[in-house]
């Protein structure tokens, strides 16, 4: 088995063009890996939310940005087998069960004492052999499969962040596979992240919270834990995450008004104290990330 060199990565979703802030969020990624002379790859995750043509403009995007990547661009959907392996190994050591409630009623289920909102109560946990039948008839009706869920034996985590340090989080009961079939995303990334050798994850900090989480299953499954590096999210001025609705937001938009990609990547800059940057290269010379923002980018753009 070939040994790959440590690596850190950006991962979109296919689900449109890129905006400001996932290319910074990109840019950063990039220069955090190239930095620590790490290689870089891509990964697109197109395991659901795919808008035809939007993986192609994606990467051009990036490359317009002055991002190089290592190796083949991995997606998500070929990866099935390796997927379905680690269920296998879980389910093998008792570590999977099947679920069979609806998504409004695990929102409406009561919660565990200090549980965070939207956390799986257990229900299908420790059904009999009768109630399992029963669910998976109902589920035939439905016409979808049980999803399976992980049997947590913690109920937290603690991970170490380069910017945010101990992080401790909740680990419930996860999803594994979906009740569609699809693999869950938790359960994906974090087979795919050890596959292409990445032990260095750069993201935006909303993603902060799943990282115990993907570091337990991580640990169940034998895989290597990646550092991570959580980065504020570009928000409107609203405080709102920065959205397609909030006008002219992605690179294509502001090419579109007359914009050069070295102008926007001069604008993303500019949120981490940087003048002058032309380039992801610009960036990688001249960013310490011990000078990083801690607070949300506000993008203010002219129409």
């Amino acid at each position: 088995m070939t040994t790959l060199p440590p690596a850190g990565r950006y991962a979109p979703s296919p689900s449109g063009d890129l905006h400001l802030g996932n290319l910074r969020t990109a840019i950063l990624a990039w220069a955090l890996a190239r930095g620590t002379g790490r290689a870089f790859r891509l990964r697109v995750e197109d395991l659901d939310r795919v808008r035809e043509g939007a993986e192609a403009r994606q990467l051009e995007d990036l490359a317009a940005v002055g991002l190089d990547h290592d190796g083949e661009i991995v997606r998500q959907s070929e990866r099935g087998d390796a997927h379905a392996a680690a269920i296998a190994e879980l389910t093998a050591r008792g570590l999977v069960y099947e679920c069979y409630c609806t998504r409004r009623e695990i929102l409406e289920a009561p919660s565990a004492p200090h549980a965070p909102p939207g956390a799986y109560p257990g229900t299908c946990r420790d059904l009999t052999a009768r109630e399992r039948e029963a669910g998976r008839e109902r589920m035939r009706a439905l016409r979808r499969e049980p999803a399976l869920r992980l049997r947590a034996e913690v109920s937290t985590w603690s991970v170490r962040d380069r910017f945010a340090g101990e992080v401790t989080g909740a680990v419930d009961d996860l999803v594994l596979r979906r009740g569609d079939g699809v693999v869950a995303y938790n359960l994906a990334v974090v087979v795919d992240d050890a596959a292409q050798g990445v032990d260095q994850v750069v993201r935006a900090d909303d993603l902060l919270s799943s990282a115990p989480r993907q570091a337990h299953l991580a640990q169940l499954l034998g895989l290597p834990v990646p550092e991570y590096a959580h980065v504020p999210l570009a928000v409107n001025a609203r405080g709102e995450r920065l959205a397609k609705r909030d006008g002219a937001v992605t690179l294509r938009d502001r090419l579109a008004r007359g914009e050069s990609a070295a102008q926007v990547v001069e604008r993303i800059g500019e949120s981490l104290g940087l003048a002058g940057c032309r380039s992801a290269r610009d960036v990688l010379e001249r960013w310490d990330p011990r000078s990083l923002p801690s607070e949300p980018w506000v993008v203010d753009l002219p129409a």
